[in-house]
């Protein structure tokens, strides 16, 4: 996150930053609730502009699930790798053209005064009956992605980040941020 914030006129802080800070529980209402507690949390602990975010997956042909529930897909204890055979075999037998997906992802930035603000990324895609590729996190070795006829795996994090649902709300984030900055929003 920090390397596509770059420019902003911001000091750019993670989490580790400041130990002790505990984020609230996500919930199964929206990514935009989630986004918002999490950033509301911490910019009340810290008193500086604070920017979260949540993202997950939604199959079509799952009615949209896992979605908020994407981390937590399966069981609460699995590894990305077994996230992605859970979601292989509830895909079993549905072909191809019924196989779209999308993730998506909201970005909050809350100040401690109260000014807050939500973007959003989508990126569609497919996914695929077997993994491909060792990069990425997540769903990533199974989510084709058709303009770069490859998995989020298979690319680049440079690549990824130019077209990812993350890269996407950062860029309109990033936007926003330069906007506050120029406000003389408080960094």
């Amino acid at each position: 996150m920090a390397a596509l914030l770059e420019g902003v006129p911001f000091r750019i802080r993670s989490l580790s930053d400041y130990p002790g800070i505990v984020l609230p529980p996500e919930g199964e209402v929206s990514y935009t609730d989630n986004a918002l507690g999490k950033a509301r949390a911490v910019a009340a602990a810290t008193g500086a502009l604070s920017l979260a975010d949540d993202s997950g997956i939604e199959v079509d042909v799952l009615d949209g699930r896992p979605g908020l529930l994407s981390a937590r897909h399966g069981g609460p204890d699995l590894s990305d790798a077994e996230r992605c055979a859970v979601m292989l075999r509830e895909l079993a037998g549905v072909p191809p053209a019924r196989r779209t997906a999308r993730y998506r992802c909201v970005i909050a930035l809350c100040e401690p005064g109260g000014r807050e603000a939500t973007v959003e990324g989508v990126v569609e895609g497919a996914l695929l009956e077997a993994p491909r590729g060792g990069g990425g996190f997540g769903y990533d070795p199974i989510f084709y992605y058709p303009p770069l006829r490859a998995t989020f795996a298979e690319i680049t994090a440079e690549a990824k980040n130019a077209v990812s649902h993350r890269g996407r709300a950062l860029a309109r984030a990033r936007a926003l941020l330069l906007r506050w900055g120029a406000d003389g929003a408080p960094s």
